[in-house]
């Protein structure tokens, strides 16, 4: 039997509750010993669809922010990265069956040329650069 693809609607796992684990090592750029939230990605997407027309913000800033909402220390620099593509292709793959680009959740708010994410995108950068010229950000 043919293993099947899970869509990235699949992959935005509604029902997902956020983790919080405290660290026994040091981890990418997290201590060791401290409270460390593993978020989803719904959590990323409500993140996403809070940045207003015409600004941006960074994974960095992201994490920084849901770590203090969730109270913890740190927010995992992996699944944040991971949930942010999640977030990226899911909306994406909305606009093209036809959903409108002020209903999907504005990842190009996060998302430039210069991040890591950009460059794992299965659509590329021309979308992303686009929205991002129409609100006025960098690309």
């Amino acid at each position: 039997m043919a293993y099947k693809r899970k869509t990235w609607a699949e992959k935005m796992k509604p029902g997902a509750e956020p983790q919080i684990e405290k660290t026994e090592k040091p981890f990418a750029d997290i201590p060791a010993n401290v409270k460390m939230l593993i978020a989803t990605p719904m959590i990323v997407d409500e993140y996403v669809r809070n940045i207003p027309k015409g600004h941006s913000s960074t994974l960095q800033q992201m994490r920084t922010d849901l770590a203090a909402e969730y109270h913890a220390d740190y927010t995992c620099p992996v699944t944040s990265g991971i949930f942010l593509r999640i977030v990226a292709e899911n909306a994406y793959e909305e606009y093209m069956k036809g959903k409108p680009i002020n209903k999907l959740a504005p990842f190009w708010r996060m998302i430039d040329s210069k991040s890591p994410t950009a460059k794992k995108l299965s659509f590329g950068m021309e979308f992303v650069s686009e929205q991002r010229r129409k609100e006025g950000l960098a690309a």
